[in-house]
């Protein structure tokens, strides 16, 4: 008899221990690829009429709180991070964060924490192993071009292919006409200058010099 009641009152403060510790399972590791994911905290307590806290950490050493919910099953209350865009869904026994516009350095571990608040007593939860997301540089393929937006281009061709042939012509006629106004000018001296010359250097006739006589002076 006595045997039986030890074994009670060292079972009462086991059981005690196990209620007031809440258990949570998280995936190890999530690898996203188009920049969202959805990550499940699935605890060892029903969240159904109590008042609680759940929050979802970034980090070892959870320096960055992502974002939070507060209030009770019925009527949460959302706090989110300005660096991230995160919504939470809650059930019974889980909390569900969906992140969305994850970038290449949110890479890293994130860990889930419960606290209820009411009833009495506080509970919270042990610390898990935590969840490694590692976010993918997301590659962009070029998408073919419909026919629609190859118009456009097509369109631009053509113009830009009648604005040289124009321009083409207009440099072909005024140079037409620069040549023939330098043809015009250059006929009225082509006729000047076809007067008939002798060939070879001419002669010049020089008169004889003959001194004047003063008939005037053998008078006297």
């Amino acid at each position: 008899m006595i045997l039986r009641l030890l074994l009670a009152l060292n079972f009462f403060p086991s059981i005690q221990v196990a209620e007031n510790k809440i258990l949570v399972k998280q995936s190890p590791m999530l690898v996203v690829n188009d920049n969202e994911v959805n990550l499940s905290c699935k605890y060892t307590y029903n969240l159904f009429s109590k008042e609680f806290r759940a929050s979802l950490y970034k980090g070892a050493d959870s320096a960055v709180e992502v974002c939070a919910v507060n209030g009770n099953h019925s009527h949460p209350l959302q706090s989110t991070n300005k660096e991230f865009n995160c919504t939470v869904k809650v059930g019974n026994e889980t909390v569900t964060f969906y992140l969305q516009d994850l970038y290449v350095n949110q890479t890293d571990i994130y860990f889930c924490k419960l606290e209820v608040l009411y009833p009495p007593p506080y509970i919270d939860n042990e610390k898990s192993n935590g969840t490694i997301i590692h976010v993918k540089e997301k590659h962009l393929c070029p998408s073919p071009q419909s026919p629609e937006s190859s118009k456009p281009f097509w369109a631009l061709v053509v113009v830009n292919g009648v604005l040289v042939f124009y321009s083409l012509l207009v440099t072909v006629a005024l140079s037409n006409c620069w040549m023939k106004s330098k043809r015009n000018r250059m006929l009225p001296s082509d006729y000047m200058n076809m007067t008939p010359r002798r060939p070879g250097p001419t002669r010049r006739h020089y008169q004889p010099y003959a001194p004047t006589r003063d008939f005037a002076a053998y008078r006297s």
